[in-house]
């Protein structure tokens, strides 16, 4: 007999899904736990749920398009009734978020949402935000976002890439540097300090989130939200 307990991932995905309702503009995230949001969100495009999709990345659009998912952009449509994304972690309704190298899309469209909804499986969360905090960088400012970083208290690494030499490089065509600052105990503090560096495009330090859908092992799902 097959477990039909789903994981984690799964529930809190198909879960969020579930808050877009007719007519609705919806921001579509990037990663593994999003998606299952937007594989869902085809299936109920298919049984006549009327929306469109704002994506986040190239990965984004493609698997909204393999399920249907009429597509629209930010010039289209510049405010958004909710975007569904995932994140690396997540701390006091504070995100870190970049792993897919896609966060500056990412925030451009969470800051577009009249909600921002994060859904993550428990491992995800935290009390204390401690993952390293991607950096989307200009490839030609490296060296000074490096020493500024360094001056925050950050260690930096140029993310290289898999399945190919060199950098990884984003869909704008910038370098992504992990900076490792350990326990970061003032998120806000350090959301102002990155966005004042040169040569950042963006970083992953989200402070809008609205709602978590935390899925659990036993297949159930915590929502908490930001009141």
């Amino acid at each position: 007999m097959k477990n039909s307990i789903k994981n984690p991932k799964q529930a809190a995905g198909e879960q969020a899904a579930h808050l877009v309702n007719n007519n609705m503009v919806v921001g579509l995230g990037t990663g593994s736990t999003t998606a299952y949001a937007i594989k869902e969100l085809g299936r109920r495009v298919a049984d006549g749920l009327k929306m469109l999709g704002v994506p986040t990345s190239y990965q984004s659009a493609f698997l909204a398009a393999e399920n249907g998912i009429p597509l629209t952009t930010l010039d289209e449509h510049p405010v958004l009734d909710i975007d569904i994304d995932g994140a690396d972690q997540v701390a006091n309704f504070i995100a870190i978020k970049g792993g897919g190298a896609a966060h500056t899309r990412e925030k451009i469209v969470a800051e577009s949402a009249k909600n921002f909804v994060v859904v993550v499986d428990e491992s995800k969360m935290a009390d204390v935000l401690s993952h390293p905090v991607p950096l989307e960088v200009i490839p030609s400012a490296r060296k000074l976002v490096e020493k500024n970083v360094s001056k925050l208290g950050g260690k930096t690494q140029v993310r290289m890439g898999v399945n190919k030499d060199g950098p990884v490089i984003s869909d704008n065509g910038n370098f992504i540097i992990d900076a490792d600052f350990g326990k970061i105990d003032d998120p806000v503090s350090l959301n102002k300090e990155l966005s004042y560096c040169t040569g950042i495009v963006e970083h992953g330090i989200f402070t809008n989130v609205d709602i978590v859908y935390i899925g659990k092992k036993d297949g159930t799902v915590e929502i908490i939200r930001n009141l």
